[in-house]
């Protein structure tokens, strides 16, 4: 089936090209789901390491940090670039690599001061990290067009689900073989391995000259002003955004609770922990099949508030468990209704961007996930430390439900066919 979506000898020159640009998006998918499976443990490093759960907080928030200053600039630059795809495959690299040089820094120093030099370098990653949050978008956007853009996605998304279920498992599986620090020294600098094969493969990605009619001026008033025009000129995007600002607020509270919970509240083992992120990443094998199958058939408002009531639930289920066969049940469910979510709110989004401003109107969309993600990490982290970590689960989880009802009564996913902008 994979290879039918891939290769037809029966094609244009241009249509051959473009399944050439989807077979490099999906191996592309391969190698990040490698240092996404990876990824899952540099949390419980930090933990491990006695990290205090502000630490842990700030390395959730300070992507959005800095993407809260740099998302509508680097928008507004990569607006101009003929081609963004050099930007999206050199950015990603430079990201990966920060996972190799975290395994490497207890050659250098002792471990009581790692926790701090894993913030410092995970801060300068963040600059690299704005660019490819805003040019993924706008790649695999371009890529596959409004008409097969699920049906990529699905095949990106579970693959990368695939590798990165594998990935964890055979993270999980090293990490019981050697003696801390060198067991996550070891899977960290593997890593490398997974970035590499993304780059490779990125950086093969062709896509015809953007032309803009952008003219924005400088000057943070212009910044500010133009913003707003955005979201008043376009209101089903303001719309959008608003709802899943949210949600996602619920969805970035949690983030660092679930490590917290399992090692502090659990005390779930690495293997334990590498279950958890397995079956919760190995769903997504079949998952976005699924329901890229189902958007096809019932359209994305169904699926739209399965999988957000369903996320919602998830904090609170975990709160109220501290048993690693439930968590583990929990992770599955939780990842593949998340898949439907993915889906579902990556077509959402770009259904309702001016198809000559896509870098814009996806900087501005990330910037208010930015604003999220600095703060709720932290919100989240200080509810634990000094109420309860059931008690911040479970905020979390209300914040999420908050997000559903704004979903339902701002009619996301209902937009009227003449209020969308389709992205070609």
């Amino acid at each position: 089936m994979l290879n039918r979506f891939l290769h037809n000898p029966q094609l244009s020159p241009d249509e051959a090209q473009s399944q050439r640009n989807q077979r490099s998006v999906i191996i592309d998918g391969v190698g990040v789901g490698i240092v996404t499976g990876i990824a899952t443990f540099l949390a419980v490093f930090l933990a491990r390491l006695g990290a205090s759960p502000l630490l842990v907080g700030l390395l959730t928030s300070m992507p959005a940090f800095t993407g809260l200053l740099l998302a509508i600039p680097v928008g507004r630059m990569l607006e101009r670039q003929t081609n963004i795809v050099p930007w999206y495959s050199r950015a990603r690299i430079w990201v990966q690599a920060t996972y190799a040089v975290t395994g490497i820094l207890p050659f250098f120093m002792p471990l009581e001061y790692i926790p701090v030099a894993i913030i410092v370098i995970w801060a300068i990653a963040t600059i690299p990290q704005t660019i490819v949050n805003i040019t993924f978008t706008v790649v695999m956007g371009a890529v596959a067009g409004p008409q097969r853009r699920q049906q990529l996605m699905s095949w990106r998304w579970s693959t990368l689900g695939a590798a990165s279920a594998v990935s964890v498992a055979g993270a999980g599986w090293l990490l019981e073989q050697f003696v801390f620090p060198q067991n996550y020294q070891i899977v960290f600098i593997a890593s490398f391995v997974g970035g590499m094969l993304s780059f490779f493969f990125s950086s093969r990605i062709t896509m015809p000259p953007i032309v803009t009619t952008s003219q924005h001026k400088p000057g943070l008033n212009a910044l500010l002003t133009d913003s707003i025009a955005m979201l008043r000129d376009v209101p089903a995007f303001g719309r959008f955004v608003l709802a899943t600002f949210v949600f996602n607020c619920g969805i970035w509270m949690a983030m660092p609770l679930f490590p917290l919970y399992w090692v502090r509240v659990m005390h779930a083992s690495d293997f334990s922990i590498g279950i958890i992120n397995t079956v919760n990443n190995g769903v997504l094998l079949i998952a976005y099949f699924l329901w890229a199958r189902i958007t096809s058939r019932k359209g994305n408002q169904p699926v739209l508030f399965a999988s957000t009531i369903a996320l919602a639930c998830y904090p609170f289920l975990t709160g109220l468990t501290q048993s690693v066969n439930l968590i583990i049940v929990f992770a599955a469910l939780a990842g593949f209704i998340g898949a439907g979510k993915e889906l579902v709110f990556f077509d959402i989004g770009l259904s309702t961007m001016p198809k000559d401003h896509v870098p814009s109107f996806v900087a501005l969309q990330q910037l208010t996930g930015y604003i999220a993600t600095l703060v709720m990490p932290l919100v989240g982290t200080w509810m634990a430390q000094h109420l309860d970590y059931q008690i911040a689960l479970f905020v979390a989880a209300a914040i999420r439900m908050i997000g559903v009802v704004l979903i339902y009564l701002l009619k996301i996913g209902r937009t009227p066919e003449s209020e969308k902008i389709l992205v070609t």
